[in-house]
């Protein structure tokens, strides 16, 4: 849970790397919250009130943290657009934020895996 809440932390950090742990622990937990709450709404009959409201709520940090494990790969956060391309761009961003980041300082900051090692 440390790692969605540290993500949520830094709210608006658009600036650093993130480890490919912090972003799938958060994407996991992310992908729950908004699952529970499509539930819930479907069988209160609001659908889709609460899971849209936490969507957008969670919008800034879920791209903060995107742009940040990019970061990790060496490249720009504007690499998060090419999720815009139908299909192949969210395989192709699927798989960038699934590849291991350098392990070497870049011009983002120093290795993470360092850091917390």
């Amino acid at each position: 849970m440390n790692y969605y809440t540290d993500v949520l932390k830094k709210y608006a950090v658009f600036s650093g790397r993130a480890r490919r742990r912090e972003y799938w622990m958060y994407a996991l937990i992310h992908v729950a919250i908004v699952v529970v709450l499509a539930i819930l709404d479907a069988v209160l009959g609001i659908a889709p009130v609460l899971a849209g409201i936490y969507v957008v709520g969670t919008l800034v940090p879920s791209l903060a943290v995107t742009i940040r494990r990019l970061h990790d790969l060496g490249k720009s956060g504007w690499w998060a657009l090419i999720a815009l391309i139908p299909i192949v761009g969210g395989i192709w961003l699927l798989v960038l934020t699934a590849t291991e980041g350098q392990s070497q300082a870049n011009e983002y900051g120093e290795n993470p895996k360092a850091v917390h090692a």
